[in-house]
């Protein structure tokens, strides 16, 4: 009896230990991740940035234009230990208006410093104005790129809100306005309005490809029609320059801005606070871990997914299902 009492006590000891210890491991993680986020630590640590190198910026996703985004390219643009930007794109697009201010940013960034951009598995439509603000674009044999055009899509729900027997009532200050709207059919002078503003932006869209790729009226007529390319494709179109991917672009650096071929390319990212999807979602997601609820996950996948699709007005991406 006196064995078992002993072994009780040492177990509930154990667990007691076990549970201390592991409360300590999610605090000192949480504060480790708040010490990241408050000093601005990038992927590379902050000494290294000191030094002359290259700076790596990912493109990755949908491309929005947001504020974090743009403040980084202000930041590489005035950090002088930057000698040059390799922007590395793996993105189907995203809001026109986005990749817009993305380019923009971009273009005043080149003023500067030398930008090469790579292009990953995807660069198409928003992701290819992006590319467009390089100096050079790289991209690989297989690379899908193009779909120069506008998209503005959205839901008709008249039909089946006829089925349910439900009926949407409305006062609009003017005939257009909410227009197109999901819950009636769209006039002819809705349609024909919401048209002309898809061509006004694809003209936008075109005019820059035409200009920054000094293309033909052949390869306009070609590329307008919003078809992708494989990279070897792109680079018959005059749409890419090159075949390739970092060291082509390192090559291109020290043969036409004289780079120095031995600098090195550190990451540039953008900063996150623990309100960001981003990072907020990174800790949610150790802490279920940490305190052994690890199969909770998936309920922050869902959650940050459902924040990534969230995408209104006029858009410059390409999917298959699209």
């Amino acid at each position: 009896m006196t064995l078992d009492a002993d072994s009780i006590t040492a177990k509930r000891r154990l667990r007691r230990s076990l549970a201390v210890w592991r409360i300590l491991a999610v605090l000192a993680l949480a504060a480790a991740i708040l010490a990241l986020v408050l000093t601005g630590t990038t992927t590379v640590g902050g000494l290294s940035k000191r030094s002359d190198h290259i700076a790596r910026v990912n493109v990755t996703g949908l491309i929005t234009g947001d504020e974090k985004t743009l403040e980084l390219l202000e930041q590489i643009e005035e950090a002088d230990q930057v000698k040059a930007v390799l922007l590395r794109i793996d993105s189907p697009g995203g809001t026109t208006a986005g990749s817009e201010a993305v380019y923009l940013s971009l273009r005043q960034l080149v003023e500067h410093k030398p930008v090469v951009a790579v292009m990953d598995t995807v660069a198409a439509s928003g992701g290819y104005i992006v590319a467009i603000a390089a100096d050079h674009i790289v991209a690989r044999g297989n690379t899908i790129t193009g779909s120069v055009g506008v998209l503005f899509q959205w839901v008709q729900l008249q039909e089946l809100l006829d089925t349910l027997g439900i009926e949407m009532q409305s006062i609009k200050s003017g005939e257009l306005k909410a227009e197109p709207n999901p819950f009636e059919p769209m006039s002819e002078r809705a349609r024909q309005v919401t048209e002309e503003m898809v061509e006004e932006s694809f003209r936008w869209f075109i005019d820059l490809v035409e200009e920054r790729r000094q293309l033909t009226p052949e390869q306009v007529e070609l590329i307008s029609d919003g078809r992708v390319f494989t990279g070897r494709q792109a680079v018959t179109v005059r749409l890419v320059d090159q075949i390739g991917g970092e060291q082509e672009a390192k090559d291109w650096l020290a043969a036409n801005r004289d780079i120095d071929a031995d600098l090195k390319i550190l990451d540039w990212e953008v900063k996150r606070g623990l309100g960001d999807s981003g990072i907020g979602f990174a800790v949610a997601r150790a802490l279920l871990s940490a305190l052994g609820f690890g199969e909770g996950s998936w309920i922050i996948e869902k959650i940050t997914a459902r924040e990534r699709l969230r995408v209104d007005g006029l858009l410059s991406v390409w999917h298959p299902d699209r």
